[in-house]
């Protein structure tokens, strides 16, 4: 695997949609979207959906499964509540599906250091990002377990041009992560430009926070072999044809999973052909980190599950089948739609929605538009 330098967890999203990395092999014509769902394990639904609305989201949609229907569609022996919550109008990815489980399997990941094995990561764009830090910070001071990485910033994108003064200020984005017992954040703001369509900010959020724009995933084994299907069976379009290295020198992923000097991980990021966003973030630590991998699966506490959205799901099936994942049977899942659920050798699980499209418009051109901020 090539050794190439990237900037930050959040860089590097337009050079995929831009065609300047090639990528080896074709893709197969999914239509996939976006991460359409992130998906959370819990036993009080009623404390999460307080929770996310401070967030924007609000629900649109709830479904509910018996013990025997939630083993046949989820593998989990335990009756399930299921709320689903959308950040305002956007509805073609970045939404959260609450899963009340009456019977929980365990605890999940739950509280522990950054880069654990197992640990997901939900981003979202805010237009406070020092706010958010005090938040979380008076949620430890209070006694609660919560980790709030202080803010740093980045110019993700060179492009700060000419000698800084007042006039010509800099630009880039400050950073932030929270790990807590069930949902962990990465929280970003941007200063002197906008990314049109990657995370939409609305009056209805009281915490000025966006959809879900991209997912991070600790992970363990070769990379490029663990993750492959998101290419070949969902038709997700790789970063670059091999994983990259980031290491302890580069300021953004250093200070938000907490790289001592010395360490460093593989990286390997992917994107929807037909959404700039929804993206996923795989990360496989070098150095040796506690592995809680176990304990994420579907039952368990905290994020749990994925989903993507895609027209024709008989013909995704056919190709999970094909290369030999651990799938279940097409049947109806709790919101009434035809689904079936992926195990991936990566040690992440996966819904797949037969869907035709969204109200919202999926934009598929990344454009990077300098404003004056």
């Amino acid at each position: 695997m090539r050794q190439v330098r990237f900037k930050s967890t959040l860089a590097v999203v337009g050079f995929m949609i831009a065609g300047s990395m090639a990528v080896a092999a074709e893709l197969p014509e999914t239509g996939v979207s976006g991460v359409y769902e992130a998906m959370v394990g819990t036993d009080d639904a009623d404390e999460l959906v307080k929770y996310f609305a401070e967030f924007g989201f609000s629900t649109v949609a709830k479904g509910a499964l018996t013990a025997a229907e939630a083993k046949k569609i989820y593998g989990v022996d335990s009756a399930l509540r299921s709320i689903r919550m959308q950040n305002g109008s956007i509805d073609s990815h970045g939404l959260v599906r609450i899963l009340e489980w009456e019977t929980p399997l365990g605890p999940g990941v739950g509280y522990a250091p950054p880069e654990t094995i197992g640990q997901r990561m939900l981003v979202m764009r805010t237009e406070d990002v020092f706010r958010l830090d005090d938040v979380y910070n008076d949620l430890r001071d209070a006694g609660q377990p919560v980790l709030a990485i202080p803010p740093v910033y980045d110019d993700l994108y060179g492009m700060t041009e000419g000698e800084i003064d007042f006039f010509n200020r800099r630009v880039g984005v400050r950073e932030m992560a929270v790990y807590q017992n069930s949902v962990n954040h990465v929280f970003f703001q941007r200063y002197g430009y906008q990314i049109p369509g990657y995370g939409t900010i609305g009056d209805h959020a009281p915490l000025g926070t966006s959809e879900l724009t991209h997912h991070d995933f600790v992970i363990k084994g070769d990379i490029n072999e663990v993750t492959a299907y998101y290419s070949e069976v969902l038709g997700f379009k790789p970063e670059a044809e091999e994983a990259t290295i980031d290491g302890d020198w580069q300021a953004g992923p250093k200070a938000v999973f907490g790289m001592v000097p010395g360490t460093s991980h593989w990286y390997r990021g992917f994107v929807s052909p037909n959404n700039i966003c929804g993206k996923l973030k795989f990360f496989v630590p070098l150095d040796q980190r506690p592995d809680r991998s176990a304990n994420q699966r579907p039952g368990e506490i905290g994020i749990t599950l994925h989903s993507v959205t895609v027209p024709n799901l008989r013909k995704v099936h056919d190709l999970a089948f094909e290369h030999r994942l651990e799938i279940t049977p097409v049947v109806e899942n709790e919101l009434g739609e035809s689904s079936f659920v992926v195990h991936g050798p990566d040690g992440s699980s996966w819904q797949v929605i037969e869907k035709q499209g969204s109200e919202n418009t999926r934009l598929t051109e990344f454009k990077l538009v300098t404003v004056n901020n």
